[in-house]
């Protein structure tokens, strides 16, 4: 069957109903308006919504003439991940679709979903800077979002956590993460992937009672019956997510204004840094660990603010955060990588 052929095939499976044509081009539209004709990655789990982003993004690679990449991790944690990777790239071969498989060589003991995701993004980043790729997407969708909101909700989060997950992050200065999927509900994705596919994988970990976002998920069914609907948690979401954005249009003003880059190291004007509240010196603080460390995410907004409340009571003059030696000096605090020798004196004032 030539390449022409299987693509008429194809766009009729999506077009055989209202909601999977639905889907397909809003999908379509956001990768028309954002990736356009560039190569990009598709991080793959085995999951219902990551094979729904799988079939979308093959057929938008047929249509489109995109070359894609579509990649799956084996982090090693539970006793049967090779062969459960293996499964999902033999199965995706029979559509054609040719996955390649990370392998994680690092032991993963504990807090393990953060660790593995850390790994996961790593691994992800290095393909990508490997194959020259811009845009690695994910299968997060709607109720991911109601998920994340209740976790730092759970934790104490401020504005930038409740505001959850963006469409389109930098990863570093060359590769963006893209979450095309966001708006679409997990149901409609476990009915795409399955009519596409026939069947579809379940991962273990998601009905672990151990993992946190396991219970959460199990509460929000628990709201639904309730009387709270998504679609509330979905608007307060996005309200929060729009003082999320006025607030970074602050934090970066204040960002060019206390902070200096230089030798790999970063300065914190301490002077014009205190002037700012806690929600503010607290983004500042964190994108600054984050920057230098190279980690996706930040350390946990609990522990910067104890590291915060000891330098500003003077009980702390030298420590370690996030892969990152922080100190201060007469005027400054300075922040850099915990593999650096640590430079005498400063000369930012």
């Amino acid at each position: 069957m030539s390449k022409k052929d299987l693509s008429v095939r194809k766009r009729k499976n999506l077009d055989s109903s209202k909601k999977l044509s639905l889907i397909y081009s809003n999908f379509k539209s956001q990768l028309e308006k954002t990736i356009k004709k560039q190569s990009f990655l598709v991080a793959v789990s085995g999951g219902p919504d990551s094979l729904a982003l799988t079939a979308l993004s093959y057929e938008y690679s047929i249509e489109k003439k995109n070359k894609v990449h579509f990649v799956i991790v084996d982090h090693g944690i539970r006793k049967n991940s090779k062969k459960e990777a293996s499964a999902v790239k033999d199965f995706l071969k029979k559509k054609r679709i040719k996955l390649i498989i990370l392998t994680n060589k690092k032991k993963i003991n504990k807090n393990v979903q953060s660790n593995a995701r850390e790994v996961r993004y790593k691994l992800l980043l290095n393909f990508s800077l490997k194959h020259k790729i811009k845009f690695i997407t994910t299968g997060h969708h709607r109720d991911d979002q109601i998920e994340t909101f209740l976790i730092r909700l759970s934790r104490g989060s401020g504005v930038q956590g409740l505001s959850s997950m963006s469409k389109l992050t930098n990863l570093n200065s060359k590769i963006k993460l893209f979450r095309p999927l966001l708006d679409e509900k997990k149901q409609n994705l476990i009915f795409l992937a399955k009519y596409y596919f026939g069947k579809i994988f379940k991962d273990p970990s998601n009905i672990s009672q151990k993992y946190l976002r396991t219970k959460i998920r199990n509460l929000i069914k628990q709201f639904e019956k309730s009387g709270i609907s998504h679609d509330r948690i979905i608007s307060s979401i996005n309200n929060l997510a729009t003082t999320r954005d006025t607030l970074n249009n602050y934090i970066q003003k204040i960002e060019r204004a206390c902070i200096i880059k230089k030798n790999n190291k970063i300065f914190i004007n301490l002077k014009k840094f205190e002037l700012e509240n806690e929600e503010v010196k607290l983004k500042i603080f964190s994108n600054c660990i984050k920057n230098i460390s190279k980690n996706y995410y930040p350390p946990r907004a609990k522990k910067v603010l104890n590291l915060l409340c000891k330098i500003e009571s003077n009980k702390i003059l030298k420590t370690t955060l996030g892969g990152c030696v922080i100190y201060r000096d007469k005027y400054n605090l300075v922040i850099h990588k915990e593999e650096i020798k640590m430079a005498k004196n400063s000369n930012f004032q």
